[in-house]
């Protein structure tokens, strides 16, 4: 007998269609019916991998008779087509999917097989099951012949139109079924910062699979040349090398061109999915409350060091070792393996859209899309019907993939070979029944490429850090693992290549590398790393207690923040209001400005986070190295002495009306404090207050809120000698740190020649920030972020100079809070006094260091033999 697959998006829907369908069978002969409908958590949609399975069980079922499935609508058609691709060939060719509709045709299929009908017999009924309503209500229901039998389609598809599957190419592509209406095309522009990287391509993707297989989507990049190819392969669509700027041109044949084309084209007015509009700033983050384990919770959150012995994980895809059995039984495993995969990739998305946010949860679901993608399995399956092994196939034809990634110009498109990677070795893993990477691993793990699935599936209790050979600070498994607050040291080349079991110790703020260090240095790393944990253990125990010296003084510690996401981890980790939103970061991908009302939604969202603190909001700081897309300025010799800051709109002040009328009526509900960049002169000062008064006015009120403080930054010596009179009625003023030290030591930002030149510790730039704290005038509060408000050591330091509050990353704020406890304030003024009398940078550090209850280790002394930097 048959056997029924029910595909839903509903769970609750299928079964009482099931129970409706059986009620009307009498006697023992019944068919065997299974559902694959709903999500595991209960929500609405489908799942391939779910479908797969149920068709798997149900073909055993039938003991070879066949299997009919009956579905609603969607993407329930979608992870049928999907599905059958995950089956041996054989069995998807006894799977026939109808178009009939649901509750009708199973009722008719159901009588029809408990009958002894076969499974033509049974696809024919149930494409007839709307004759009886449509003859009762006497209107011909559309597509459906009283009395015609439904042609059976070919294998895959039972339709009344006959139409089936697509047939693939030689290289696994499917090719496009016969042409149904005239060509259509249209042309897309990339506007994605990254360009059409894998999650952008995986939406470009499931786009165009919502039409198929009656209409198919080529895409060509005009730009560079390449293409064409089909859009429903992510890895062809990778490889167009379709960078920011370039353009696309669409063509689509089928009944659905026009409407595909339509939403190819509303997608690429949103990058793609990665115009960060107000959807991605409020999206739901879950952070994780601050609490002592032995996992690290939070980013940097101070450990950042290891030392251990190295394990070296090397890709099962470099040695693939598999004995073949019949090309039915290789069809199989393979099929059952990227089953597995896609299963284990559900988990690890929910996992990450549970504690990271969706934008990492993306990554696994881009994945899982280049399991389906049919040039790479396609290709696979081809070498399985040569003779090859399923483990052997699998990973050539992943190899010849991620190889089209290594020409592409963008080098963070490049970095997406390693996603390709990452795909293949999970399934060969999976063939070969080998452990999962990462699973028992004790020590610093020393991989190839640090992979989105490792990272986040990584026994953090026993990984005590990670080395990759290659790949850089951007790929997706680097930015998970810090998320978790996994030290890892990237792009060490064969300086890791160790036998396993070799100590080598690592300290990723400075990234300095040593082999086999010798036993003084080692007790040293071990020490410092120690005392780091319990340092850092102590600081997330008392995260949510304010910072108050020994002696009873109490210092405000904030966070930086860029978005809001950021803005969560900093609440949670303690951050008393945020010292500095960062608004040029927040909108740093956006290619047009944000309006009046989305920038009210973004600040208002940040000030919900930190109620009853304060949100201080710094104007758009552009200029220098911080490009605005929708403010562009003009090439200048030299950007960080050109228009920067507040000078970038004296011409035209009309998108910083948009911004501080957005702030104004933000501060008429919320506690919020706005800053104005790059200020040097008095003028500078009166001008961001009528700016200010102005858009006040626009905002309806009569003038500023009373509850908003107003600032400046203090970036420059200029600003730091004349600050008693710049702040003349002012409220607040920060010292930027990391624009302090350029402008005050004449060393451009970033510039890594400059270094020996660019020395925070250096007693001139200590010597500006007490002249700002004694300077300003009184009640005028005194803050200071950037990478120095971030040190844990020079807290105190800090301080001592008459800084009333620091903002740091947020990942920071436990530590420096843990800092300023371990003092007394007449501590930190001596500490300051002595600093400002050292001759260099070099001295204040020594000084600082000998201070500090955690010191660090200094590889560039004479316990460094056999570093590696």
């Amino acid at each position: 007998m048959i056997s029924l697959v029910v595909v839903s998006h509903s769970r609750t829907l299928a079964e009482a269609a099931v129970e409706l369908a059986t009620q009307m069978l009498h006697g023992p002969g019944r068919p065997h019916v299974e559902v694959a409908a709903g999500l595991d958590d209960g929500r609405l949609g489908s799942d391939a991998a779910d479908v797969a399975r149920a068709l798997a069980r149900s073909d055993a079922a039938s003991d070879g008779a066949g299997v009919l499935v009956l579905l609603d609508l969607g993407s329930a058609v979608l992870s049928a087509e999907m599905a059958l691709e995950l089956l041996d060939p054989a069995v998807a060719g006894r799977v026939r999917l109808s178009d009939a509709p649901l509750v009708e045709g199973l009722l008719a299929a159901v009588v029809t097989a408990a009958g002894g009908g076969g499974l033509e017999a049974c696809a024919r009924e149930a494409a007839a099951g709307l004759r009886a309503k449509s003859q009762h209500l006497g209107a011909g229901a559309p597509g459906v012949v009283a009395g015609a039998a439904a042609p059976a389609g070919p294998p895959g598809v039972a339709s009344p139109e006959g139409d089936g599957g697509s047939a693939a190419g030689g290289d696994g592509t499917p090719s496009a079924p016969a042409r149904t209406a005239p060509t259509a095309s249209v042309e897309l522009a990339v506007t994605a910062e990254h360009g059409l990287h894998a999650r952008p391509a995986a939406r470009l993707v499931s786009c165009a699979a919502r039409h198929a297989p009656t209409t198919t989507v080529r895409l060509r990049n005009l730009t560079v040349g390449r293409g064409p190819v089909d859009a429903l392969s992510l890895s062809a669509v990778a490889t167009l090398d379709a960078q920011q700027g370039h353009v696309l041109l669409a063509e689509a044949d089928g009944p659905s061109a026009q409407e595909v084309l339509a939403e190819l084209e509303e997608l690429a007015l949103r990058g793609f999915g990665d115009e960060p509009g107000p959807a991605e700033p409020l999206s739901d983050v879950e952070v994780p409350v601050p609490a002592v384990s032995s996992e690290p919770g939070v980013a940097g959150s101070g450990l950042e060091a290891a030392v251990g012995p190295s394990l070296r994980l090397h890709p099962v895809l470099e040695s693939v070792e598999d004995h073949a059995g019949t090309v039915a039984e290789e069809h199989q495993r393979l099929h059952e393996a990227v089953a597995g995969v896609l299963e284990r990739l559900a988990e690890l998305a929910d996992r990450a859209r549970r504690h990271l946010g969706q934008g990492e949860a993306e990554v696994f679901e881009a994945h899982a899309t280049l399991l389906r993608d049919p040039r790479i399995t396609g290709a696979a399956h081809a070498r399985i019907e040569a003779g090859e092994p399923a483990a052997a196939a699998w990973a050539a034809s992943i190899e010849r993939a991620a190889g089209a990634f290594a020409d592409l110009a963008d080098p963070y498109q490049r970095e997406r070979g390693q996603d390709v990677h990452s795909v293949g070795d999970r399934v060969v893993r999976l063939l070969l029944g080998a452990d999962e990477p990462g699973s028992t691993a004790h020590g610093i793990l020393v991989v190839d490429e640090l992979d989105p699935a490792l990272a986040i599936s990584l026994d953090a209790s026993r990984v005590q850090g990670v080395l990759t050979r290659r790949g850089g600070t951007t790929g997706h498994g680097v930015l998970i693992a810090t998320a978790r607050g996994v030290p890892v040291l990237t792009g060490v080349g064969d300086r890791a290549d160790v036998p396993d079991g070799t100590v080598v110790a690592f300290d990723a703020r400075s990234g300095d590398l040593v082999v086999d260090p010798e036993p003084a240095l080692r007790q040293a790393f071990e020490r410092m790393v120690d005392d780091r944990r319990r340092e850092r253990e102590r600081a997330l125990r008392h995260a949510l207690s304010p910072a108050v010296t020994t002696d009873g003084v109490r210092v405000r510690v904030k966070a930086n923040v860029s978005s809001l996401a950021v803005a969560r981890l900093g609440a949670a980790l303690g951050a008393e209001g945020s010292g500095l939103v960062r608004t040029e970061a927040v909108f740093a991908q956006w290619r047009q400005a944000p309006s009046v009302a989305q920038q009210v939604e973004v600040y208002a969202a940040m000030a919900r986070v930190y109620h009853p603190h304060p949100v201080t909001i710094r104007t758009w700081d552009v200029g220098g190295d911080k490009p605005l897309p929708f403010h562009p300025v003009a090439p200048e010799q030299n950007p960080f002495l050109g228009v920067r800051g507040l000078r970038a709109f004296a011409e035209d002040p009309s998108l910083l009306l948009d911004q501080l009328q957005a702030i104004c009526t933000v501060a008429v509900d919320h506690p919020v404090a706005v800053l104005f960049p790059m200020v040097t002169t008095i003028q500078d000062v009166r001008w961001a207050q009528e700016q200010l008064g102005r858009a006040a006015a626009r905002a309806g009120l009569e003038a500023p809120p009373p509850g908003l403080q107003v600032g400046i930054m203090v970036e420059v010596p200029a600003a730091a000698l004349g600050i008693a009179r710049l702040a003349q009625g002012l409220d607040l003023v920060s010292i930027g740190s990391n624009d302090l030290v350029q402008y005050t030591l004449a060393t451009e930002r970033g510039n890594p020649r400059l270094a020996a030149w660019s020395d925070a510790l250096d007693p001139a730039v200590l010597s500006l920030v007490r002249t700002v704290a004694d300077g300003a005038p009184d009640g005028v509060r005194v803050g200071l972020c950037g990478a120095m408000a971030g040190d844990p050591d020079l807290a105190g330091l800090l301080v001592g100079l008459g800084v009333h509050e620091l903002s740091a990353s947020a990942a920071a704020v436990p530590l420096v809070k843990q800092r300023l406890r371990t003092g007394s304030a007449a501590q930190f003024v001596e500490l300051a006094d002595q600093a400002l009398a050292c001759a260099d940078g070099a001295a204040v550090r020594a000084l600082v260091q000998a201070s500090l209850p955690t010191p660090t280790v200094r590889l560039s002394g004479p316990l460094a033999a056999g570093t590696a930097r």
